[in-house]
């Protein structure tokens, strides 16, 4: 089992200077796509598998991050079975990275992250629903309880229908377009 160690982007600067490493961004193709770290790989969460990065990482020094450095420091388990005997965790992810002074590489024409839209679309179906149940009839109410509960049953269970519905549109269908492990 590996050891995990946690270090800040000043360190994985330093870390690289004597190293092979691989920087390995846990976050989804769209988050990936829309800000990154230039030299990240996009090895996201719900597709990670260990002999992927068997295959890449052998003899490497592996550093994870994700946006903030929950998502890696909740996952971190997973990473400590990896066939390594230490795996670092960036402190903060890109939020810190940027924070310490150092670039991204960033691409505003790309689409919201999946979350932030499913957000938005059930933020504006429960308005509508409680505006048209005020102004037309009340049995709109319905709406908004439909998408809380949809709301509800996705934070409860982790499986978000609306997000996958959204991940059928045309400009969502983009699969990571830089630094991927290609399946």
């Amino acid at each position: 089992m590996a050891k995990i160690i946690e270090i800040t982007p000043s360190e994985y600067q330093q870390l690289t200077a004597n190293n092979e490493v691989i920087l390995c961004d846990i976050r989804e193709p769209d988050e990936h796509n829309r800000e990154r770290i230039a030299e990240a790989i996009n090895t996201p969460l719900s597709s990670f598998h260990h002999d992927d990065l068997h295959k890449i990482g052998k003899g490497k020094t592996l550093v994870f991050h994700c946006q903030s450095g929950n998502r890696t420091k909740m996952n971190a388990n997973k990473f400590a079975n990896l066939e390594h005997d230490k795996v670092y965790i960036l402190t903060g992810g890109v939020s810190e990275w940027k924070k310490s002074g150092f670039a991204t590489i960033q691409d505003e024409k790309a689409p919201l992250p999946i979350m932030r839209q499913v957000q938005m679309v059930a933020g504006t179906l429960i308005l509508l629903g409680v505006v048209l149940a005020y102004l037309v009839n009340p049995a709109f109410i319905l709406l908004s309880g439909f998408v809380g509960a949809g709301l509800f049953f996705a934070g409860a269970t982790g499986f978000c229908g609306m997000a996958n519905i959204l991940m059928f549109l045309p400009y969502n269908k983009k699969q990571c377009q830089a630094n991927c492990i290609k399946k």
